[in-house]
């Protein structure tokens, strides 16, 4: 049977397509899948997962995505052309670009920081989801302390402009994100852009940041 199929057969047990499936519903259906494949090499597995993405299912792409995660000990410097093609190919909206950029892709750049200039291309790309990634890919460095230090206001100032609200939600997370161990230099950043920065990023940056100093930026 089609790893498609096999997938489907499992997801139509809870009731999809018709039914909403919880995304948690679909992560153990996805480490089921997982187990029972006769080979976990990183190849087999990413074969595997192209053909999930290929379907442009969210549910699929979400089992594809954990299943890239699951293999991490076997990254290497060119996985990362694997990830970005499919990032270019089949991410198309913020929720499929977070699990992704959050999970696997974010691991990578833990295992090889320097790979991150690679990313700021994607900063001019058509896809607002692809752009969103400049910033989204930090938020697993960030949470496990791993990341080049210049990184986070590198893609905020690489995004600052862009007119779409959710690459502005994206890299105002990131600073979100950053504030909880760094939060000098977010409030920094803040004081230095809160005229030019759209609102809707500048409020995202704050919300971590002590009662005292929420006001002050607030009252800019």
């Amino acid at each position: 049977m089609h790893i498609k199929d096999t997938a489907h057969q499992a997801l139509a047990e809870l009731g999809y397509p018709e039914q909403k499936v919880k995304t948690a519903q679909a992560r153990q259906i996805s480490a089921t899948l997982y187990r029972a494949l006769p080979d976990h090499h990183i190849d087999s597995v990413f074969e595997l997962c192209e053909q999930l993405l290929e379907s442009r299912e969210w549910m699929l792409s979400l089992i594809a995505f954990d299943w890239a995660f699951r293999v991490k000990k076997q990254y290497t410097p060119s996985t990362f052309e694997v990830f970005e093609r499919w990032l270019l190919e089949y991410v198309t909206d913020w929720y499929d670009c977070d699990d992704f950029c959050t999970h696997a892709f974010g691991e990578l750049i833990v295992q090889y920081p320097q790979l991150i200039d690679k990313t700021h291309a994607w900063a001019k790309h058509d896809n607002f989801a692809v752009r969103r990634a400049v910033a989204v890919i930090l938020i697993y460095p960030l949470n496990k302390g791993k990341y080049p230090q210049s990184a986070p206001l590198n893609a905020a100032n690489l995004l600052f402009n862009d007119e779409h609200d959710l690459v502005q939600k994206g890299y105002g997370w990131l600073l979100k994100v950053l504030s909880k161990t760094s939060p000098n230099e977010v409030i920094d950043y803040l004081k230095t852009h809160h005229k030019e920065m759209p609102r809707v990023a500048f409020r995202y940056a704050l919300e971590k940041l002590d009662k005292q100093a929420r006001a002050e930026l607030m009252s800019l």
